[in-house]
């Protein structure tokens, strides 16, 4: 997911994006212990995005503290 992607979600659609990689981090990571996957990178890649989900909202929320201030 590209950061221009994410700059374009909005702050519910972020938590939304967070939850459903995370869930679908969890399943692939429960595939990849029972039997090996295809891309094992796909792994790595899918918790950068995460982070990089994580990033945004943590800035919008920040963002949002010091408006109220």
């Amino acid at each position: 997911m590209k950061n221009s992607e994410i700059l374009a979600l909005s702050t519910e659609e972020l938590n939304a994006k967070i939850s459903e990689e995370t869930k679908n981090l969890t399943k692939l990571k429960f595939a990849h212990a029972v039997s090996a996957i295809e891309n094992p990178a796909r792994i790595t890649v899918l918790r950068k995005d995460i982070a990089r989900l994580n990033t945004e909202l943590t800035k919008r929320k920040a963002a949002a503290a010091s408006e109220a201030k």
